[in-house]
């Protein structure tokens, strides 16, 4: 009891107007020599081979493509590309929102890798016919 009393007299002190508060300090800036940040929400995303995550990232970037978010659809099919390198439906899709987005030069790159991972199949020859359209 005696403990609860003298925690909330310590914060009814805390907040009593009038009272010198010091402001939070700054992070210091690394200096050269400093070890590396140890948050992991600092550190760089990194792709493992996955194909499984590959083709859970195209399902949410059609659900975006969908609703006409072309911009988020972009992103995960990109991600897509990053978990499985060798998916050309993930390259294809790529593609496709870039040149929903207006980026010529960027889909006519995510094309060209789908006729190099798959030169016979169906999503080579649809890319090489949205090259043409280029």
């Amino acid at each position: 009891m005696f403990s609860f009393m003298f925690a909330a007299a310590l914060l009814f002190v805390a907040s009593v107007p009038g009272q010198p508060q010091s402001a939070p300090k700054p992070p210091a800036a690394a200096q050269p020599g400093d070890p590396p940040e140890e948050d992991a929400a600092y550190a760089p995303k990194t792709y493992v081979l996955n194909p499984m995550e590959s083709d859970r990232n195209i399902k949410v970037g059609d659900f975006y493509w969908h609703k006409n978010d072309f911009r988020a659809a972009l992103g995960r099919y990109r991600d897509a590309t990053r978990y499985n390198p060798s998916s050309p439906e993930a390259f294809f899709k790529v593609g496709e929102a870039e040149q929903k987005l207006k980026h010529k030069d960027e889909a006519k790159v995510a094309f060209q890798k789908v006729i190099q991972l798959a030169p016979d199949s169906k999503l080579a020859s649809e890319a090489k016919k949205k090259i043409g359209k280029s």
